[in-house]
């Protein structure tokens, strides 16, 4: 679905910097400022320190005067707001929410939106009550009754996670694909290797070797080594061998 990030009379720079280093993490890019205290509030210093890395959702960022430019195109939009309004739209967790508008029974019934939106208020009043009653729902993220206060950047970032996780996240490789693994000539050419020092050693008879090389085969396979791995099993071999021959 197309998302899109709207940030309502934002008065820190520093924030707006903030968005788009969450949003990019997340892998989102659409960012909308209605009537910024800063007009040129994309480029400013502070603005791209804290994008740190995310300066083309910055370059591809645009300015409006009003919400109504904002929300073109978009066909479900959310407020976020600490508390609820009497007239407003139904209050609901993040998760559940965006677990309802993403499930493949809503995409089955026509439910599913083509596109969202999530508007942020301003840093020091929030959102206005006309711009909430325009949104079909109101997100609440679950905070300490005490302190809910969120820094702007913050929210846009549990929000933006939310949503992705949402949506079905990225694909995480795990360490085992990360390394490149050994493949079969390379762990018989080092259990060939390991056969031999452990000969030289006396530990196995060449003679009687029983099951040990079998049970070691499947030891090494069971542990998906790595190349690496191997090279450094095939150091200890080589270590076996020199400490076997004697000093020269």
């Amino acid at each position: 679905m197309k998302t899109r990030f709207i940030l309502i009379n934002t008065s820190h720079a520093g924030n707006v910097g903030g968005t788009a280093r969450a949003m990019k993490v997340m892998g989102f890019s659409d960012l909308v400022l209605v009537a910024p205290r800063w007009a040129n509030v994309l480029n400013r210093e502070e603005t791209i320190q804290r994008a740190s890395g995310a300066l083309d959702v910055l370059k591809n960022a645009r300015v409006v005067d009003t919400l109504d430019e904002a929300l073109d195109g978009m066909t479900h939009v959310c407020a976020t707001a600490m508390t609820p309004r009497d007239f407003g739209p139904p209050t609901v967790m993040p998760r559940a929410h965006f677990a309802a508008l993403s499930s493949p029974a809503a995409q089955t019934a026509g439910q599913r939106p083509e596109s969202v939106a999530f508007l942020f208020g301003s840093e020091r009043f929030g959102m206005q009550n006309e711009d909430v009653y325009r949104c079909h729902a109101c997100l609440s993220i679950p905070t300490d009754p005490n302190f809910g206060s969120l820094n702007l950047a913050a929210a846009v970032q549990l929000i933006a996670y939310d949503w992705r996780e949402a949506l079905g996240g990225f694909a995480v490789q795990s360490a085992t694909q990360q390394l490149r693994l050994a493949d079969a000539a390379e762990v018989a050419g080092m259990l060939g290797h390991w056969e031999q020092a452990l000969a030289d050693i006396g530990f196995l008879d060449p003679q009687a070797p029983k099951k040990l090389m079998p049970r070691l085969n499947q030891m090494f396979n069971r542990a998906q080594l790595s190349q690496e791995e191997i090279h450094i099993l095939r150091g200890v071999a080589k270590a076996m061998q020199q400490a076997a021959a004697g000093p020269k």
